[in-house]
């Protein structure tokens, strides 16, 4: 036996991601990152400036700032100085430090957005990861409710560029919209005010566990009789269309200066956003969401795709008042909302709302003619300095095998060219979803504008 033969055999690492984790292929990080172009567009469009911060933060620095549950989730370590630190669980608690440390250079009020991952240690289901991305837009510093009235419009106008099939206005979705101040308002007149966060972390879990649990739970956490846990399920589940829950609730909080400005708030919002030529249905009261995060205190919003409700919101957040004063003493109020980009994801998914490729270009160009070489890679760059994307392949083989591969990618157009095609100062434009192919005069011009064209149409 040669020592060649002695040599132990190397053991392989399954290759594997972890639970909640996940890998993504060109065919969905494209049209993923084609969603986010939308998204930052809409953002940039409102005057949003984006920023960016370290994925770890000092641990006090996270804990105690969302939820009890957020809190249990929180992926925390000590790092090799000994420090305590966590993995930002939402973008929100660091967006809030960040502000606090730099506002003599920002400036106030300032707006930012924030496209990163975000991490929590939670139980995985559809939609649902444990690594995920947030697209953020948030301004700070004002309590004006201009800025309520454009964080509606922000997500409206997101919500109606996702489907990426079409750039018509996507309009089956639907904004839930809420006060903090009027279920704040609700508990004063019931004496719990003192019990808010436990009541209003037990009331945003009424769609997932129902109303007896709910009660159980304002009674075993906020100290609440069962009369008062059912008299704040009686406000949070007021019905009607949006005057009549607003004229209710008016009525039941005509003691509570806190709950009427809240309504009033919502009133304006409404208003606003009918008159901005936003569809009124597009838009309605929820009295029973309260968003499970502790630090909102006015305004909240939840968004639902129409044809999935169940797969919960795909754009939330609200106005929090209090929480940069958690790290300075200067007033620093805010308001803001999150896109849940893995979320939404799965939903168009589901719906059929997404066209996957795994190219990022439109056109192909055949390397078979090893002697045109120089000219494959002259002709795939005059294409790309017109405005046409291009894979050229980077080797010679039978043309047949190259337009199998072209096909399995997704490409719409293969240009051949070939040694008669050269001679005769053409190529033969080949349409791979068609089916149809034509020969097209050997012109840069001529063969982008025939290409830009026929997408275009």
């Amino acid at each position: 036996m040669s020592s060649q033969d002695k040599t132990p055999k190397k053991k392989l690492i399954e290759p594997r991601t972890l639970k909640g984790f996940r890998d993504f292929l060109p065919e969905t990080m494209i049209p993923r990152e084609q969603l986010i172009a939308r998204v930052v567009d809409v953002y940039r469009s409102y005057g949003y400036s984006p920023i960016d911060t370290p994925v770890l933060e000092y641990l006090e620095i996270l804990t105690g700032k969302g939820s009890d549950e957020t809190d249990k989730q929180l992926y925390r370590f000590q790092d090799s100085g000994g420090r305590d630190v966590g993995m930002r669980f939402d973008l929100t608690v660091p967006f809030a430090r960040f502000a606090a440390q730099h506002n003599a250079e920002l400036g106030l009020p300032f707006k930012r957005y924030h496209l990163a991952k975000v991490w929590r240690g939670e139980n995985t289901q559809a939609g649902r990861y444990r690594e995920f991305m947030q697209c953020d837009f948030d301004v700070i510093g004002t309590t004006g409710i201009v800025s309520d009235l454009e964080t509606a419009m922000v997500i409206n106008d997101i919500m109606e560029r996702v489907d990426l099939r079409s750039d018509a206005s996507f309009t089956k979705f639907q904004i839930h919209v809420n006060s903090r101040k009027i279920l704040n308002g609700a508990l004063e007149k019931l004496n719990l005010s003192e019990y808010s966060t436990p009541v209003l972390r037990a009331l945003d879990k009424l769609a997932k566990i129902g109303a007896d649990a709910v009660v159980e739970e304002m009674q075993k956490t906020a100290n609440a009789s069962e009369e008062q846990a059912r008299a704040i399920l009686q406000i949070a589940s007021v019905q009607g269309n949006n005057d009549q829950i607003l004229a209710n609730l008016e009525t039941q909080l005509k003691d509570s200066q806190l709950g009427l400005e809240g309504v009033s708030e919502l009133r304006q919002i409404l208003d606003a956003t009918k008159t901005a030529g936003i569809p009124a249905e597009r838009f309605a009261i929820d009295v029973s969401i309260a968003r499970g995060l502790d630090y909102y205190t006015g305004t909240i919003f939840e968004t639902f795709l129409t044809e999935f409700p169940q797969l919960g919101s795909v754009c939330s957040g609200g106005r929090y008042d209090n929480l940069a004063e958690l790290f300075t003493k200067q007033k620093m109020p805010g308001v803001g909302a999150s896109l849940g980009l893995d979320r939404l994801f799965a939903g168009l998914e589901e719906l059929g709302m997404l066209e996957k490729t795994a190219t990022p270009v439109s056109v192909f160009i055949p390397l078979f003619d090893e002697a045109l070489t120089t000219q494959y890679v002259v002709l795939a760059r005059q294409l790309r300095e017109r405005g046409v994307g291009v894979e050229l392949y980077p080797e010679p083989k039978k043309l047949g095998a190259q337009l199998k591969y072209a096909d399995k990618k997704g490409f719409r157009f293969a240009i051949v060219l070939g040694s008669e095609e050269a001679e005769q100062g053409k190529v033969n434009l080949k349409d791979l979803q068609k089916g149809d192919q034509t020969d097209v005069a050997l012109d840069y011009d001529t063969l982008a504008d025939t290409i830009l064209n026929a997408l275009n149409s």
